[in-house]
């Protein structure tokens, strides 16, 4: 008698039934950003991997990835904090915006349907995106995405604009809250931030408020 085989779940939430608090995030690696821009953002990478690693609770419960554009990649797929290597990130290319967001959206819609069917609780996820122009491609669906997303409290969306970022395409796209105005190449303190807020966030209880730290020293609104 022949039995059909069925997978176990996967394997990294079997073996860590944490609560998991996924983040989402979208980079601009076009070629504006080639030099002393994409040089501190690899280095903000680095830094939000030690941070959240040196928390015990935080390394079981993040789970990041990174879609680039310019041109658009998923480098990172979700993965935990013991398995995430920052990448070295290179800049190229133009600015596919919005084929990032879907691309990035679709990844993590995957991922929420994992956790489900491992029978994994999750919080609300945070969707980063930091960019420093505007796009060469259409926005429209991912305006569309990011809408339903955030009024079904689906995921949560940020937008950072390093400086020549199209600040009136980021404030259309993120309904919810202003976009932030980087300072200089201040990306190491941005990923401090993010870093000390999903601590928090990875402490909470998943649907609980969480006051998030103020970004003074960094960033600007608007």
């Amino acid at each position: 008698m022949e039995y059909e085989q069925r997978p176990f779940g996967d394997p990294d939430l079997v073996g860590n039934p944490e609560n998991r608090c996924p983040v989402l995030l979208l980079l601009d690696t076009s070629g504006s950003m080639q030099g002393q821009p994409i040089k501190e953002l690899n280095a903000g990478l680095e830094v939000f991997r030690d941070e959240l690693f040196a928390d015990s609770l935080a390394a079981k419960r993040v789970e990041v990835s990174i879609v680039t554009f310019g041109p658009v990649q998923t480098v990172v797929d979700f993965t935990g904090l013991q398995t995430f290597t920052p990448p070295q990130l290179a800049a190229s290319g133009d600015t596919p915006m919005g084929r990032a967001i879907e691309q990035g959206l679709e990844l993590l819609s995957g991922r929420k349907k994992a956790y489900r069917d491992n029978g994994i609780a999750f919080y609300r996820p945070w969707v980063f995106l930091i960019t420093d122009g505007g796009p060469t491609d259409s926005i429209a669906r991912a305006k569309e995405l990011i809408s339903a997303g955030e009024t079904s409290k689906s995921f949560s969306f940020f937008a950072v604009g390093v400086e020549g970022a199209n600040f009136e395409v980021l404030t259309s796209l993120s309904p919810a809250r202003e976009p932030l105005r980087l300072q200089g190449l201040r990306f190491r303190d941005l990923f401090q931030w993010l870093s000390a807020s999903l601590s928090s966030v990875s402490r909470s209880k998943p649907g609980d408020q969480v006051a998030l730290p103020n970004p003074t020293g960094w960033a600007t609104v608007g």
